[in-house]
């Protein structure tokens, strides 16, 4: 899904900052671009649908010098300036810019004389740096020249800055995940660390000084005493992993990782992502990835926590249809002793896009794979589709395609171009599989049948197979 004008990545502070069970309080919400308040009349508002985020395009297009045209009979929205030329149709996900087709999380929606974008399109394509101003319900866009004192947009810095992030707080935590043994910590700035051992009961304890939770974080994972937990299943080293705003002077985050008996490790920052690695011998010496000879597997489940995705017919969210197929293609890869297997979510947690891109680079993963399930304006919409958006992902996309159709037994709707951030600001081959479409009652129930899901799951780790060499 995201240089810096076009990290949508910050979309995600906008769905954390709205409630998801209606559109009502995101519709009181203000716009402000360049800090200078947008006016919205009639039906232009931001609303909230079924956890997308979606803005008045002919607001925002206007204010930005774009020429916006309406054409009632192909329902086509096309905004222009200079040579940029977008155009989006209401009621479908692709849209085109430029010439070239892109695909949107949410299709555009005609509310009676204005047209609602996702703002991630909006982020990406009309180059806007994007925050949510949680205490003052503002939405704020940036031009890439505005040039400022407001801070970092979504680290916390400036206006928006978390007030649970306590005082002094230099660094942010934008993510946390357990995976593969190993516990990964996604900070923006500098943090100092200090991290020990200790017993009664055995655990690990990291503690980030000058450090506070992002927004993005905080509103999603902290409860009101400013603490949370990841569960950790399958992991007989650990029992739990647990985090809180452990001290507001200076500002610190800590974060335990409770063990079932003591265990040695190992700590590394590569950039900003800090690993404390539990695969050590009892020496200490750990594995680190990439180390091993084997090659390194990324695979990615997309959303999770409070983004869910897209919802299916029946109420069954796209965030635990991706979990489900992540868990499986993992343990199906981890079996072969020619992989080595990161999953960038193995809960129920969010992670932001750029957190997630910047684990398989700073991993120097071989491939990338992100699964997703779709969803369309019309209940007929089936089948399979793989999106690559760089052209040295390509064969890797034509391979995954191939054994995904197979699997599936869906309708094969072909290999995309997609720009979306985690497959463009990945560094290695990479992919998004739109397994099914969840708007489809037929395929809805197929993506959410064991057997199913099992098949398809053996159909993507075949196909990271035959891309790497390894059968």
């Amino acid at each position: 899904m995201k240089k810096f004008g076009f990290m949508a990545v910050l979309l995600f502070v906008f769905i954390l900052a709205f409630p998801h069970n209606g559109q009502a309080a995101a519709g009181s919400a203000k716009i402000v671009l360049d800090d200078k308040e947008l006016s919205l009349s009639g039906n232009a508002k931001v609303e909230n649908v079924n956890g997308n985020v979606m803005i008045p395009l002919r607001v925002v297009g206007e204010n930005l010098g774009f020429d916006v045209a309406w054409e009632k009979k192909t329902r086509t929205v096309t905004i222009q300036k200079d040579s940029k030329v977008m155009k989006l149709v209401v009621g479908q996900k692709t849209a085109e810019v430029d010439g070239k087709k892109t695909s949107m999380n949410i299709a555009p929606i005609l509310r009676t004389d204005t047209v609602i974008v996702p703002i991630r399109f909006v982020s990406e394509e009309m180059g806007l740096t994007v925050y949510w101003d949680n205490q003052k319900k503002i939405v704020n866009l940036y031009t890439p020249n505005f040039g400022s004192g407001n801070g970092d947009a979504g680290t916390g810095a400036g206006n928006g800055t978390n007030p649970d992030a306590g005082s002094g707080a230099a660094a942010q935590v934008d993510g946390i995940s357990f995976s593969d043994n190993r516990l990964m910590i996604a900070v923006t700035g500098k943090a100092k660390v200090n991290d020990f051992k200790m017993s009664g009961p055995d655990r690990i304890v990291v503690d980030l000084e000058n450090t506070g939770f992002s927004d993005t974080f905080s509103s999603a994972s902290l409860d009101q005493n400013k603490t949370g937990s990841l569960d950790v299943n399958g992991y007989p080293d650990v029992s739990k992993v647990r985090y809180s705003l452990y001290n507001s002077n200076p500002s610190t985050v800590r974060i335990v990782i409770d063990l079932n008996y003591s265990k040695n490790y190992k700590l590394t920052n590569d950039n900003g992502l800090y690993i404390v690695d539990l695969n050590t011998s009892d020496s200490g010496t750990p594995s680190k990835p990439g180390t091993s000879g084997k090659k390194i597997v990324v695979i990615d489940a997309g959303h999770g926590d409070h983004d869910p995705g897209t919802t299916g017919v029946t109420g069954k969210k796209e965030k635990d249809f991706n979990l489900a197929m992540a868990l499986k293609v993992g343990k199906i890869l981890e079996q072969d002793s020619n992989f080595e297997v990161v999953l960038t979510r193995s809960d129920d947690t969010f992670l932001e896009l750029k957190e997630r891109a910047k684990i398989a680079n700073d991993l120097k993963a071989d491939v990338f794979v992100s699964i997703h399930a779709n969803s369309a304006g019309s209940s007929a919409a089936t089948g399979s589709e793989t999106y690559y958006q760089r052209e040295a992902s390509k064969t890797l996309a034509n391979v995954m395609h191939k054994h995904l159709v197979q699997a599936t037994g869906l309708k094969d709707r072909g290999v995309r171009y997609g720009n979306f951030h985690v497959i463009r600001e990945t560094k290695m081959p990479a992919v998004l599989l739109e397994v099914g479409y969840l708007s489809n009652k037929n395929d809805e129930a197929a993506l959410f049948s064991e057997s199913f899901q099992q098949r398809v799951a053996q159909g993507i780790a075949d196909g990271i197979k035959e891309y790497l060499g390894v059968q």
